[in-house]
């Protein structure tokens, strides 16, 4: 996940660069209101064309910067292909990329009660829209660096959600991303510390848990038998507990884990459930994203979990 860069001394905003997208009616306006109400200078749908150009020179106040698929040059590649070169230039603000996401039920919801007519279906019918342009964001969604899901926020839930995880003054919360992941697709994108669970025993091999996924109970308490999981477990958290204050001291404002396994379904999965209550339990700000459960379900959708402050981003 991209860093912030250290959040200055004197309380002046420290240099932030932020694109915010999202699908239309997941919040994205929101959002950019809130961070410009957190001192960033806002822009909202500059043409694509003129974002090098805008970026050239230096970051002075932190700038966030919105996107989404009515602006005139749009494409999925495009975009894509701006994040990917602005990373591989390497320059002195990294850039941030913030999703809104939303579930496809509440977005077709959002368009019927306000009566708006989806931007990628103006002549149809708005779920059909919804479709479209969740299908276009997929790829742009897999680059997200922070990832909100907005479908069971109100406005003022979001704007509290974007205030921890994009203050620029000292005493900013630290946003914390459990990650679970399948090494045959390689490592997430930008994780910070990562870990190989496929030491543990495999539920896969257990014809009655094949099937399911490390959120089932079957599975995790399965996970959880293996003689060598209750060390594990508290020696990631207890190393996780004493880096996160360290963090916080260097004015980051995301940190990433990974957990990983062979097929990305069941002990990876089992073990970010576990580490991201645990941490949401201490008090800290706390989303779960499975990769792979994502993909194999299709369009991302998200819902609240129980552990208080988690936010969970896998489809249901």
């Amino acid at each position: 996940m991209a860093q912030s860069d250290d959040t200055h001394t004197d309380g002046n905003p420290a240099q932030r660069l932020v694109l915010v997208t999202g699908p239309s009616g997941a919040g994205r306006t929101t959002a950019i209101r809130a961070l410009e109400d957190l001192g960033y200078e806002a822009i909202d749908n500059l043409p694509l064309s003129l974002m090098p150009r805008l970026l050239d020179g230096p970051v002075g106040r932190p700038l966030a910067i919105g996107i989404d698929v009515r602006n005139r040059d749009f494409s999925t590649n495009a975009l894509i292909s701006f994040i990917d070169g602005f990373a591989e230039r390497g320059g002195a603000v990294p850039l941030e990329v913030l999703y809104l996401d939303c579930r496809s039920d509440v977005l077709i919801r959002r368009f019927s009660e306000t009566r708006r007519r989806h931007p990628l279906a103006p002549a149809e019918s708005a779920a059909q829209g919804v479709e479209r342009e969740l299908d276009l964001l997929g790829p742009i969604r897999a680059r997200a660096d922070v990832l909100i899901d907005s479908s069971d926020l109100t406005p003022h839930d979001l704007r509290a959600e974007i205030e921890r995880g994009f203050a620029t003054t000292k005493g900013q919360t630290l946003a914390v991303s459990i990650n679970s992941f399948s090494y045959k697709r390689g490592l997430p994108r930008g994780m910070d510390m990562v870990f190989d669970c496929r030491f543990l025993q495999n539920p896969y091999w257990r014809a009655e848990l094949r099937g399911l996924d490390g959120r089932d109970p079957a599975v995790a308490e399965y996970v959880q038998t293996d003689k060598r999981f209750e060390d594990f477990f508290t020696k990631v958290l207890d190393i996780t507990q004493m880096l996160l204050p360290a963090y916080i001291e260097e004015g980051k404002a995301h940190f990433s884990i990974g957990f990983g396994c062979t097929g990305g379904q069941h002990r990876s999965v089992a073990l970010t459930e576990t580490v991201a209550k645990a941490l949401a339990d201490s008090g800290w700000q706390v989303s779960i994203r499975h990769r792979e459960l994502e993909r194999r379900l299709g369009s991302p959708t998200a819902s609240q979990q129980s552990a208080p402050r988690v936010q969970s981003t896998e489809e249901q």
